[in-house]
């Protein structure tokens, strides 16, 4: 068993070796040289229960010393070196906090939803509601709620994307048209409406600059009491100029589809050239921009509508040709492109 005057030995000799210690780390193997697991003084205490009484005695007045002399001076050496290891830390650390950030690359919309965007920004301005629903339908809403006759050629497979979808006797197909949401809204709602469809539509077009199998379309429906055809020009003529610039002029032909009558084609006089013949608008003047005309009875009659009490106008525009027709933009193509130095073009 070590003797006292040893343990007071060896505390002594760490209690002189911890001013030169220059760690934290240093500090802590000095003072378990003399207080750690197997360490002298641990050894001593642990030998204490087998010494005689007046060797414990002062065996014991020995290891409380040298615990209590190494323990307060390791403790003070240790706060000392604790506060000049942060200071050093800090300085090596040290962020400048007024160097100007990494700023990361921004992206932007695609230019079909900013299209998009404005377009219903229109729209809803002049008190219109959005609307939405299933890309997915029925042969019915698609088709026979809106007046389209059995043997129409849109309805034909070389037109329309059909789903294998059970034995559903009205067939389910891909949505041609954002029309349906129209017959969907007027089944849930009572006049007056005045509602826009933004959304995805489908048709079997090969791809080419002009055609894609699919692409958005944006069809805006009013009904209430008394209106004509007037409106619908007034409506789309603001329209025309809310999006192409306030001097635009517009023309109305006649056309035919199946569930407006009067039907008509709208157009637009071309931008680029100010209506005196151009390459964007073929040398013509004018260009072609949606679809319209008044809502046929029938329609109103398949949804419940008393066709004698309440009138409406519809119309249908491709949201991809009105960013093709504004910005100049050569081919549908480029829309689906994930080239972003395409994209970059149109911030």
């Amino acid at each position: 068993m070590i003797a006292p005057h040893d343990l007071r030995r060896l505390g002594d000799e760490i209690l002189a070796r911890l001013p030169g210690a220059r760690s934290t780390a240093e500090v802590d193997a000095l003072e378990a040289e003399a207080l750690g697991p197997g360490a002298p003084v641990t050894e001593a205490r642990r030998g204490l229960r087998d010494a005689s009484d007046e060797v414990r005695r002062e065996l014991g007045r020995a290891v409380n010393e040298v615990t209590a002399a190494v323990t307060a001076a390791a403790g003070e050496r240790r706060r000392s070196l604790a506060g000049a290891e942060r200071a050093d830390r800090l300085a090596e650390e040290r962020l400048d906090m007024t160097l100007p950030g990494r700023v990361p690359a921004r992206g932007t919309a695609h230019l079909l939803s900013t299209v998009w965007d404005e377009v219903v920004d229109i729209f809803v301005a002049l008190g219109y509601t959005v609307a939405t629903g299933p890309e997915v339908e029925t042969a019915y809403y698609n088709f026979d709620a809106l007046n389209t006759p059995p043997a129409h050629p849109s309805r034909l497979e070389s037109d329309t994307f059909y789903i294998d979808h059970g034995s559903d006797p009205e067939g389910v197909l891909l949505r041609t048209q954002t029309s349906p949401v129209q017959v969907r809204f007027m089944e849930a709602h009572q006049p007056p409406i005045y509602v826009v469809v933004p959304g995805r539509v489908y048709r079997r077009d090969a791809i080419d600059a002009t055609h894609t199998p699919v692409f958005h379309q944006l069809e805006g429906l009013a009904v209430d009491e008394a209106i004509t055809f007037g409106d619908l020009k007034g409506t789309l003529e603001y329209f025309a100029r809310a999006f192409f610039g306030s001097r635009r002029r517009v023309r109305f032909l006649p056309h035919f589809f199946p569930f407006t009558e009067p039907s008509a084609e709208m157009h637009v006089d071309c931008f680029a050239c100010e209506g005196s013949g151009c390459r964007v608008c073929r040398q013509s003047g004018w260009i072609e921009l949606l679809g319209c005309g008044v809502v046929d009875p029938n329609v109103f009659t398949a949804v419940g509508y008393d066709p004698s009490a309440v009138s409406g106008f519809a119309f249908g525009v491709g949201i991809d040709r009105l960013a093709l027709i504004r910005y100049g933009i050569p081919e549908l193509r480029v829309f689906f492109d994930p080239d972003v130095r395409i994209l970059r073009q149109f911030p």
